[in-house]
């Protein structure tokens, strides 16, 4: 029994599209679109306290910097703000070579003409008009037929036209949006677009643009695809029009719609930097132009300092970047999962110089997006070994076998559970060495080495104070060791694994070493940083030994057996 209080049967799926041969889905993009913002207008809108002239300046020079080339800059015949901007743009000079300003205005004479008078001395500008065409705006706003609103779109176009005449030093380009297209019949939407480029007359050379905006999300992405290459492939004079997108978010599809409207047939895309915008936003640029740039596309957008953008969008809007953003987000390059980490830390040791990416969870190389390793891999109560060993081995050159791995995981999950959070790498690194570096009972306190023939090594330990001597020979100076420990005490104890590297280079490096000891049938493992090789090897060796039974209890028996004879 459906809840009167959530009832879907209140509600209509998106009429189907009457394609019969649709092409889209087979298309594969291959260059970046026409980019506009709207951050400056749409993008302040919607804001709990627009903008102050001041906030806009700032984001108006970020907007440059990071390449837009088309930037709709206000709404100057419904705001003083977005007035008293423009003409500081123009009258400042502040309009870079190659960058053309685009402002809105309803279909309404006294609106455009206070708009042209904002835009006078302008190189070039759009001037983009509007009004709404779909059937509940037509029956319940505006109660008039589609030949009314048609009407209402011609004559909003021969006030632009007539009012741009008036300023002939500028280059103007016209844009027209049957608001709400997505809720718009689609014969409709085409007959007052055609209606529209009729009054405008464009050509190839100087086409207008046809703004079709999404001004609410009310269907599936490949619906709005569909409605994009209907309308592409019954306009006349298809060669002399620009079609531009204008897509929200309403159901969380404003870049994939705007993707998949690309390979519809458009040419063009509105949205903003971060997708601010009304209800659920804009189409996000930085998302789409990503999207592109992982798929080796030039986004012709420079987005390599991500910060810049979060700090400056954030400041001038007050609105927070959700850490799980696409692409730029503080976490959407971490890994916790330990199969993650895994892979990850696998995959970058394997990835050439040169070659394709190829990285297991991360989609791009972060470093492009002005991203290091630091945030990649971090560890909490959910992960695994990868990411400790990863951490180690980055922040502090610390390689770990795997063994060793295998036996520090329980240790860093239980820190982890105990202050229920996250790990730093210098947290896991003094979980390392408080877990394996044991330098009591047992402490060498020197060793002579003799290579000739068979090793042999003479050590000199401390054991609570007192003096030990040991000799003993093998084929190395742990094997030698082992010898000695059994002639001194009467137990075999066996090296199971041992490892051991650098830590830096040059002549001051200390060496680290790691060994795995069978004691008694038990495996303990042991630890031990030096800056002589051989001294590395033989602590990490006590290290073992100490962290078993075997230092007091074996060292005890023998020393009461010594002192009874």
């Amino acid at each position: 029994m459906a809840s009167t209080a959530f009832d879907h049967r209140k509600y209509a799926p998106a009429e189907p599209v009457p394609l019969i041969n649709r092409q889209w889905p087979s298309r594969t993009l291959t260059q970046a679109p026409y980019w506009a913002s709207v951050d400056l207008r749409d993008g302040n809108q919607a804001l709990l306290e627009p903008m102050s002239v001041e906030q806009k300046k700032r984001l108006w020079a970020l907007l440059v910097k990071v390449g837009l080339t088309e930037i709709e800059i206000g709404f100057p015949a419904a705001s003083q703000h977005d007035y008293d901007f423009v003409r500081w743009l123009i009258e400042e000079d502040q309009i870079p070579e190659g960058v053309n300003i685009q402002v809105l205005v309803q279909a309404r004479e006294h609106l455009i003409e206070k708009t042209f008078a904002a835009l006078e001395g302008a190189k070039r500008a759009i001037v983009h008009v509007y009004n709404s065409t779909s059937k509940v705006q037509r029956e319940r706003v505006f109660e008039q037929e589609r030949e009314g609103i048609i009407g209402i779109a011609e004559q909003g176009a021969r006030w632009v036209m007539e009012h741009a005449a008036r300023y002939p030093d500028t280059h103007w380009t016209f844009q027209y949006s049957p608001e709400s297209f997505t809720s718009t019949e689609l014969d409709f939407a085409v007959e007052i677009c055609e209606a529209v480029m009729d009054v405008w007359q464009p050509t190839p050379e100087k086409p207008c643009i046809l703004n079709l905006p999404a001004t609410v999300e009310v269907g599936p992405v490949n619906h709005f695809a569909d409605q994009i290459e209907y309308f592409v492939t019954h306009l006349n004079n298809r060669e002399s029009a620009i079609i531009s997108l204008h897509t929200h978010n309403d159901r969380g599809g404003a870049a994939a719609a705007a993707e998949l409207g690309l390979l519809a047939g458009a040419d063009r895309v509105e949205g903003t930097l971060l997708g601010n915008g009304e209800r659920t936003g804009n189409m996000d640029i930085v998302t789409l132009a990503m999207n592109l740039y992982s798929q080796g596309i030039d986004p012709k957008l420079d987005l390599s300092n991500p910060d810049e953008i979060i700090q400056v969008c954030t400041e001038c809007t007050g609105l927070e970047v959700h850490p799980r953003h696409p692409w730029i987000g503080e976490l959407v390059y971490t890994a916790f999962s330990g199969s993650h980490q895994d892979a990850i830390r696998k995959c970058l040791h394997k990835q050439q110089e040169g070659e394709a990416w190829q990285v297991a969870y991360l989609p791009i190389d972060p470093k492009d997006l002005g991203r290091d390793y630091q945030a990649v891999i971090r560890v909490n109560s959910q992960s695994g070994k990868g990411g400790m060993a990863f951490l180690l081995e980055r922040d502090f050159g610390i390689s770990l076998p795997r063994w060793m791995t295998l036996e520090l995981a329980p240790h860093v999950q239980a820190a982890s559970e105990k202050t229920n959070g996250e790990l730093s790498s210098q947290m896991i690194r003094d979980i390392l060495l408080d877990t394996f570096l044991r330098d009591a009972p047992l402490t060498l306190k020197g060793y002579r080495l003799d290579r000739e023939g068979a090793e042999r090594l003479t050590a000199t330990l401390m054991h609570n104070g007192d003096t030990i001597a040991l000799e003993g020979q093998g084929n190395g100076a742990i094997s030698a060791f082992m010898d000695a420990w059994q002639c001194h005490t009467g137990q075999n104890i066996n090296v199971v694994d041992y490892g051991e590297h650098a830590l830096g280079e040059g002549s001051d490096a200390v060496a680290i070493a790691f060994v795995q000891l069978n004691v008694d049938g038990v495996r303990v493992s042991g630890m031990a940083e030096d800056g002589d090789t051989v001294s590395a090897s033989l602590k990490a060796v006590l290290s073992a030994i100490n962290r078993s039974s075997a230092a007091s209890d074996i060292l005890g028996a023998s020393q009461a057996q010594a002192a009874n004879a």
